[in-house]
């Protein structure tokens, strides 16, 4: 059955998810959070290539989306944390499977994931 969004439009449940995690980088943000609560200076030595501008901007649609929770420690200077969410966590099963399957594509055995340490 499809589902109608806020515009009125009939949408794909695939297609919602896709535009709800919108890029490589809101994936690569989600998977580092799935090894725990992450500093933005961590997520940026986590993800090179990404720069601080786009990691604020995937952390903040990723929160406005209820997917990362931010905390902020009231220290000087600020101290601030991301975490996923329960429904950030929702995605873990869609994630491993994206693991398996590129482990298998890329015929490696050996992988820095924050998923293999969770998940097995």
């Amino acid at each position: 059955m499809l589902e109608v969004d806020r515009c009125g439009e009939f949408q794909c449940p695939i297609q919602y998810v896709v535009d709800l995690l919108g890029n490589k980088w809101s994936i690569l943000v989600l998977r580092e959070l799935f090894g725990g609560d992450r500093r933005t200076h961590e997520l940026l030595a986590a993800l090179p290539g990404i720069s601080t501008k786009t990691l604020t901007q995937r952390l903040r649609e990723l929160e406005a989306r209820g997917l990362v929770e931010r905390r902020v420690y009231a220290e000087i200077p600020p101290h601030v944390e991301y975490s996923l969410t329960p429904k950030g966590r929702q995605i873990k099963p869609v994630m491993i499977a994206l693991h398996q399957v590129g482990l298998q594509w890329l015929e490696e055995e050996t992988c820095i994931c924050p998923l293999v340490e969770i998940d097995g």
